[in-house]
This record gives C-alpha cells, structure tokens and sequence, in this order.
C-alpha cells in the first residue's frame, strides 16, 4: 500500500467578498474546505478571507462583518474564490470591475485557479475571465447575466462548472457541491466524503445536476421513485433495468421515466452511471481489487466500460485515477 505524502503546505485559498455579501455563501469555503484534512488529520487548505478594501462590509442580513485583510491575500493564492453579492452595483460599473476590484484581480498570480459561488459569476465575467468558457449563475440571474455578458456560454441548466482552472456555481447550496468537488477533484472522493459527513450533506451531487428540479419534494399524494433509488444504491453491481425501477416504484416506465427526471432533475440512466462512478472511485481508492474486479463490484461489468465512463467524468484512466488518490485504509 501507498503511504500518503505530507503536503510541504496546505493550499491557499482566498476569498473575496464584496459588499452586499449573503453569509451563507460566505461561510461556504472556510466549512468545506477548511474542513479537509489528511491521512494524518493535517489542514490540506488554508482558507483566508479578504476584501478589495478591508473593513466592515455590508450583507444582505441585519448585521455587518469586519474583513482585517486585504487584495494582498490575493497575491499568494493558489485558488480564489468570490462568494455571491445580493448587490451588483459595488462589482462592475457598465459590465466592467470597479476601480478597488480592479486593483483587487491585478494581484492574483497567472495560472491561479479561480472559483465563483452565484452571482460571483458577474465578477469573473466583469474580469474577462469567462469570455469564450462555459459558466453558470444563479438561475435567476441568467437571462441578465447573457445579456451583460454575451461572449460567456452559460449554461442556465447546471449546479456547476469545471473547465479547469475556472469553476462557476449557481446559487446558495450548490456553492456547497462546487467546493466538495473541489476537494474531490484534488484529494480524491474518500476526503470528500469525510468533508460531506462532517457537515452533514450529500457526498456528491453532479455538476450536471438540473439546478432547478420541479419536484424536490414529491408530493405526499404521489409516488416517489426514492425506495428505488435505495434499492438499486444496494445492487450497483447488477444490471438493472428500467423496468425493474419501475416496477419497485409499482408505475410504468413511462410514468416513472417522467417522475424520476422531476425528482432527480436527471434521467434513471444517467442517475446511474454517476453512481456507479462514485462506487468505481471509492474502491480504487480504497481497496486494492483488480480494474477488472471493480468494474464489475460498480456495475460497469467490463474494465473497457468503466474506462470510457471515468475518462468521460474525470479525464483519467482507473489506473491513473488509482495511482493518484490511493491511500492506506
């Protein structure tokens, strides 16, 4: 087995808040990825919080905040990201940064990764960081987001956006999903999932997850598809049909077909394969069973299948996957 290496220093993030603040995205870095530690309970992140101008900032609750550091936290960041504004004003002046912001974004180093959690969004585009790239906002804001900003290719249906060294969430809670994929993407699903246990949410919604699903919560005096979404969770490694689902949940195929994407925002397909993703991960992470072994205990049945599937969601073979993430049990 692999011993894990102790990071020379964890890495450095900042965020960058703005006037007008919503705390609840505030909060969102410093709980996720201030939570992730390693295999020796060490801090992978170090999450520090600044403001173009520091000071007292406004939110859109009763109360202020008091930010001590300033765009100088900027200048030593691996990773910076800004949270969501309920006001646009203090960001841009006719869709471009304002002077402090300005200033602000000239101190971040090239090559740095760069995050938004909702309306965040306006200050990378404001920034030009997003011309040409796929970006997401809040739902609400779309159609005045694309207007402000037509050379960004939004993407109005998503809980987020990975294109690499530039990541955009939509609103409020999937600002949570972004940054445990963030810790996924650099430490590997089992941290992720310490991190989600801790805080107590799901371990992993897709990027690709509908951000406005029409039926979060079913109606008591419908049926839902949840007691087959359990089953199948039991029996990954078979191969299940949509016929089967259907009749767990005693509907037809056509009703369920339709029930599920309500609930789920995906199809029982796709709902599928990202499970058997998530279970192919943690077993190359944590155990030690053949490519060949865990393409079948995932359900994928062949390595050739479940090679495609986690290039496609990843970009990395079993193997390269395997030999990133593997730590001791």
């Amino acid at each position: 087995m692999s011993t894990p290496a102790v990071a020379a220093r964890p890495h450095r993030v900042a965020v960058l808040v703005l006037d007008g603040l919503i705390p609840f995205e505030l909060g969102i870095p410093a709980r996720i990825l201030g939570g992730a530690r390693d295999a020796y309970g060490e801090r992978l992140y170090s999450v520090r919080t600044c403001a173009a101008v520091p000071g007292r900032i406004r939110t859109d609750a009763d109360f202020t905040v008091n930010i001590e550091h300033g765009p100088e936290e900027l200048a030593t960041a691996d990773t910076v990201v800004v949270p969501a504004s309920h006001e646009l004003g203090p960001v841009f002046e006719e869709g471009r940064l304002t002077a402090p912001l300005e200033r602000a974004f000239s101190a971040i180093r090239p090559g740095t990764r760069m995050v938004s959690i909702c309306t965040g969004s306006y200050v990378l585009a404001a920034a030009g960081l997003l011309d040409g790239r796929p970006a997401t906002t809040h739902w609400k804001n779309v159609e005045h987001f694309q207007r402000l900003f037509p050379r960004v290719r939004v993407n109005a249906d998503v809980l987020f956006v990975d294109d690499g060294d530039v990541l955009t969430s939509a609103g409020v809670a999937s600002g949570i999903d972004l940054c445990l994929h963030l810790v996924r993407r650099d430490h590997g699903a089992a941290v992720a999932n310490d991190v989600a246990r801790g805080t107590v949410v799901p371990p992993h919604r897709d990027g690709g997850q509908a951000q406005y699903v029409r039926r979060p919560v079913p109606d008591t005096q419908l049926a839902s598809t949840s007691a087959a979404r359990a089953w199948a969770l039991e029996r990954l490694e078979q191969p299940l049909t949509l016929r089967e689902l259907a009749e767990r949940s005693s509907m037809s195929v056509r009703t369920f077909t339709r029930r599920f994407r309500d609930e789920t925002g995906v199809s029982p397909g796709q709902w599928l394969v990202r499970q058997r993703v998530e279970r192919a991960r943690q077993l190359l992470e944590s155990s030690e069973l053949p490519v060949d072994r865990v393409a079948r205990e995932a359900g994928f049945g062949t390595s050739a299948s479940m090679r495609m599937h986690l290039q496609a969601v990843l970009g990395v073979s079993p193997t390269a996957y395997r030999r990133t993430f593997r730590t001791d049990e």
